[in-house]
């Protein structure tokens, strides 16, 4: 394994990559050989992206009320949960949100809202404060509004969203055990519109929610056809209520090994450990970075917290690692 390891590392920093009967060889690496796999992904992620890391954090804009059945959202009105609903917050709120976030060190601030899309009053709000963020702060802001067309998406781009973010979730084999109310095809064409109008996109999933190894490659792999600009990774966090919520489908050192997978299949992206870090990962957080991540979100999730900035920022200091400052 340590020789087959060493050689995909050379092949993808000349240039080259896995197919995807590989990528799920690299899955089953045990013992030493994970180590091996962490100082790979280590290598790929200097190589292509350097050794900096990206912080993000997000505001849960408009919560609740979801007609989606994603099995593991607290926000679905198909699952009763101690979720908090309520509309669009006003412009003010996310305005200070946005400062708050770009004082704790963020470069990317996510406006995110719940349910399919959002509605006309809901989007002119949403452009309206995208114009404030960006006149008077220097975060860069970028929206989760649902499924979404080209139209929409060059609105939002000339307001001053510099990301768009739509998570696949999981692979197409497996969505339908995860989401029933839309097709896997809306997802991938709102991302292709989105890519379309000229913005960026922010597209991954959650890991956790009984998917194999080899659906976790299989979604690299699209995201990888899609050509995604960063990938976010998120790992379940069982929620009361909901159809996941007695789940626990993925260990600590599995989430260290699908980052370092994902390194591997997309090595010149920004890959961001967000929700669930501090549920499955614990003691091993600092880990990521060495597992080939170069971003985390900071703060509070939709409907869960996370862990102190202040023990994240120290977190960053113990293992010498630069953060990515704000900029236009």
């Amino acid at each position: 394994m340590e020789q087959f390891i060493n050689d995909a590392v050379a092949r993808i920093i000349q240039g080259g990559s896995l197919t995807p009967e590989e990528a799920v060889r690299l899955a089953d690496a045990e013992g030493s050989a994970v180590l091996d796999l962490f100082r790979g992904a280590t290598r790929i992620k200097e190589h292509f992206v350097g050794p900096e890391v990206h912080l993000c954090s997000i505001i849960n804009a408009k919560s609740g009320r979801c007609a989606e059945d994603c099995a593991f959202c607290a926000q679905s009105a198909h699952h009763q949960t101690d979720a908090p609903v309520y509309p669009l917050v006003e412009e003010e709120r996310l305005l200070e949100s946005a400062r708050d976030a770009e004082s704790s060190g963020s470069a990317c601030f996510g406006i995110i809202t719940s349910g399919t899309t959002v509605n006309g009053a809901e989007l002119e709000k949403i452009l309206a404060a995208l114009r404030r963020i960006r006149q008077e702060t220097t975060i860069l802001p970028s929206c989760s509004l649902g499924i979404i067309d080209e139209e929409t998406a060059v609105k939002l781009k000339e307001a001053g969203m510099d990301t768009y973010h739509h998570n696949l979730e999981t692979a197409e084999s497996y969505f339908p055990a995860i989401c029933t109310t839309h097709d896997y095809q809306d997802d991938v064409n709102t991302v292709r519109a989105v890519k379309k109008a000229g913005v960026k996109v922010c597209c991954g999933g959650i890991f956790g929610l009984g998917e194999s190894a080899a659906q976790r490659v299989e979604m690299a792999f699209t995201l990888k056809e899609l050509d995604v600009d960063s990938v976010p990774l998120n790992f379940l966090n069982p929620i009361e209520g909901t159809k996941l919520e007695g789940a626990a489908n993925i260990t600590a050192m599995q989430c260290l090994k699908t980052i370092a997978l994902y390194r591997f299949i997309l090595p010149d992206k920004r890959i961001t450990v967000c929700g669930g870090r501090e549920k499955n990962l614990r003691d091993l957080q600092s880990w990521i970075f060495f597992a080939g991540a170069n971003g985390t979100m900071i703060g509070n999730y939709l409907t869960t917290m996370g862990r102190n900035v202040e023990v994240d920022k120290k977190m960053f200091s113990d293992l010498g690692l630069k953060t990515v400052m704000c900029a236009h």
